[in-house]
C-alpha cells in the first residue's frame, strides 16, 4: 500500500533551521509531484511548495529565499528545508502526493490524493 510519512519536526528559536522529510513508499519508480501544506494553529490549511515530477521547484511567496523543497529519488523522499524561520511559520506541515508528474494547479488541496499524518513544527521568538 502506497503511503506518506513525513517526519523531521521539532521546536526551534527564530532564525533557526529544520528539515522536514516525506517518505512516499512505491513511488520512486515514477517521481510524481508532490507538495507540502501547513496548518498553522486556528487557520485553513495553506499550500507552502511542491516539486514536480521533474524536479522543477515552486514556492509559496512568503517562503520564497528561506525555504527549499528538494527531492531525493533513490530514497523515494522529499525534503522541506527551512531557514530563516519564523514565528508564523509555526504549523503542523503535511506531505502530499498527485497522480501527475507535473505540478497544475499546484496550491489547490484537492490535486493529491495522499496525505501523511503531518509533523508539528514550532517556531519560538
Amino acid at each position: 500500500q502506497v503511503q506518506v510519512v513525513e517526519s523531521g519536526g521539532g521546536k526551534v528559536q527564530a532564525g533557526g533551521s529544520l528539515r522536514i522529510s516525506c517518505t512516499a513508499s512505491a513511488l520512486s519508480a515514477r517521481p510524481v509531484c508532490m507538495a507540502w501544506f501547513r496548518q498553522p494553529p486556528g487557520k485553513k490549511r495553506e499550500w507552502v511548495a511542491s516539486i514536480s515530477g521533474y524536479d522543477s521547484t515552486y514556492l509559496e511567496r512568503s517562503v520564497e529565499g528561506r525555504f527549499t523543497i528538494l527531492r531525493d529519488n533513490t530514497r523515494s523522499t522529499v525534503y522541506l528545508q527551512m531557514d530563516a524561520l519564523k514565528v508564523e511559520d509555526t504549523a503542523m506541515y503535511y506531505c502530499a502526493a498527485s497522480s501527475d508528474r507535473v505540478c497544475l494547479d499546484r496550491s489547490n488541496p484537492m490535486k493529491y490524493y495522499l496525505w501523511g499524518q503531518g509533523t508539528q513544527v514550532t517556531v519560538s521568538s
